[in-house]
């Protein structure tokens, strides 16, 4: 796969292109039982990493109105 680049540092669109490698990888039933293990939890990681660029950008678009109870009532755009 070349040099690595710690997880923190991959862009989201590298890292969804290496899960969805992962996950043909695993889903062509080639790889032994050990690299599938490895596999799986390097996807897991991908996952979250993924999980958690999307939620911060999805942040930084909108922000939930909420009424004085605390309950969400409607969505605002993001003002910094």
């Amino acid at each position: 796969m070349g040099e690595e680049v710690p997880l923190e540092d991959l862009e989201f669109e590298d890292a969804l292109k290496r899960l969805e490698t992962i996950v043909r990888q695993l889903e062509s039933g080639d790889v032994p039982l050990e690299r599938s293990i490895a596999l799986y939890e390097e996807g897991r990681r991908l996952k979250a990493h993924c999980e958690a660029k999307l939620a911060s950008v999805e942040a930084r678009i909108r922000a939930i109105e909420l009424d004085p109870a605390g309950n969400p009532v409607g969505e605002a755009p993001f003002s910094a």
